[in-house]
């Protein structure tokens, strides 16, 4: 069965740029050795920017992404000279989503959709989700697609917080509706088979858990490994490397305390979705001293900030697409977490996945979920409008007082009105 190679990769940012030839160099560790050059690869960014250029997006948000796109082109061409083309840049506030697709893969996507969410602070995106559906072509008399749904997701912060990432989720499938964005001769210049497949597919759903949608989730999701902060006792126990798998500072010993296999076990988050299993070390609070010793290019012991409990925050999940039985479950290759980078406190983590490329244009079994754990929020376009517009209020406010470019635009208008008061104050003396 023919079958789509997709890299997704997660990576919080910390607001700072990202080094493009230390990530380029190990942008597909995670990958197995001997692995062909995958036809799409999605990037999740959390924290991609300061808040006052991510608020008010567009051209202020332009070079970071700029710098991952370079990593990407550097990255592919090092290891397999191949073309890669970034077909889709959006963000929802501070989180981005960046779609990549092989040269000779581009002419495949027939339409793409896409969704926003805030759930952060007045359900501003300084925490939220931003989505992307693509249809992928795998048939052409009459059209047939495999339709695919990445989303970039940041969740709450802070150990005891669990519950409020719970109903993070909850908001994400309520909210994050997807609507056509750019019509298909925008993403395939030309190409008219594709512009009429677009055109007569009835199957485009707005929700999240559309039936027939395989779903890669990946972000900062923030679930720790305690419900409480670390005592000092408890320091002295966190993980170490090079120990046995009995030693109780070996990493392994975290996953029974792990917040996101206990919320998902229990049915109260990421309904459905599934994780390929864990083999590296927490990705998350890596200190000041590591990221330093990262810069230096050493490989020392890991070095965790003593305020927060080590936890695999970085995750990818996905869902497979259930309707079609196991001849159409994703297929997991390689689940790793990349090195440590001086820029941010998070290792990036990636999944390779192999998913079929089996239409689903048929009705789901009986007995197989194809509905969402929880129902479109009607309001979810009123809500995103306000907030979007609280975004861009505070994004300006941040710009003026917490950017240079921002204070010195503020203290030429400051000049400018009390030149102008002097002006006009002399002309009425007169």
């Amino acid at each position: 069965m023919d079958a789509l190679s997709i890299y997704v990769l997660t990576f919080n940012c910390a607001r700072n740029f990202v080094d493009v030839d230390a990530f380029a160099a190990h942008f597909f560790d995670a990958l197995p050795a001997g692995s062909s050059a995958p036809e799409l690869i999605a990037l999740s960014l959390q924290e991609i920017a300061p808040i006052a250029y991510s608020f008010l997006g567009g051209s202020y948000l332009s070079p970071y992404f700029a710098e991952f796109r370079r990593t990407v082109s550097k990255a592919c061409a090092q290891k397999w000279g191949d073309d890669y083309v970034n077909f889709h840049v959006d963000n929802t506030g501070m989180t981005g989503l960046m779609l990549f697709a092989r040269h000779d893969t581009l002419a495949k996507i027939a339409w793409k959709d896409t969704a926003h969410v805030g759930v952060g602070v007045a359900e501003m995106g300084n925490k939220g989700a931003v989505g992307a559906r693509l249809g992928y072509l795998v048939g052409s008399d009459p059209p047939r697609y495999v339709d695919l749904a990445f989303v970039a997701a940041h969740l709450a912060p802070m150990e005891h917080s669990y519950e409020q990432r719970n109903l993070d989720w909850k908001s994400i499938v309520e909210r994050l509706v997807f609507t056509p964005e750019t019509p298909v001769s925008k993403v395939n210049e030309g190409s008219r088979l594709l512009a009429e497949a677009a055109a007569s597919s009835e199957r485009r759903r707005p929700e999240l858990f559309a039936p027939n949608t395989y779903i890669f989730l990946a972000g900062d999701l923030n679930y720790r490994t305690s419900n409480i902060g670390p005592t000092i006792a408890e320091i002295a126990r966190f993980p170490r490397r090079d120990v046995s798998l009995e030693d109780s500072s070996h990493y392994s010993h975290l996953f029974k305390h792990d917040q996101l296999i206990r919320e998902m076990r229990d049915g109260r988050t990421f309904h459905g979705l599934s994780e390929a299993p864990i083999d590296f070390p927490p990705t998350y609070k890596y200190s000041s001293a590591a990221r330093k010793a990262a810069a230096r290019g050493e490989s020392v012991d890991w070095k965790w900030s003593n305020h927060r409990w080590p936890s695999w925050c970085d995750r990818v999940l996905f869902l497979d697409s259930p309707w079609i039985g196991e001849a159409g479950k994703v297929q997991p290759l390689a689940y790793d977490a990349l090195p440590l980078f001086a820029q941010s406190d998070h290792r990036p983590v990636a999944l390779l996945a192999s998913v079929p490329l089996t239409p689903g244009d048929h009705d789901p079994a009986p007995g197989l979920r194809a509905v969402a754990p929880f129902p479109i929020d009607p309001d979810w376009r009123s809500k995103r409008d306000a907030a979007r517009w609280r975004e861009i209020f505070v994004g300006g406010a941040a710009y003026l007082g917490l950017t240079r470019e921002g204070n010195g635009l503020l203290l030429v208008s400051v000049l400018g009105i009390l030149g102008a008061w002097f002006i006009l104050r002399s002309m009425l003396m007169i």
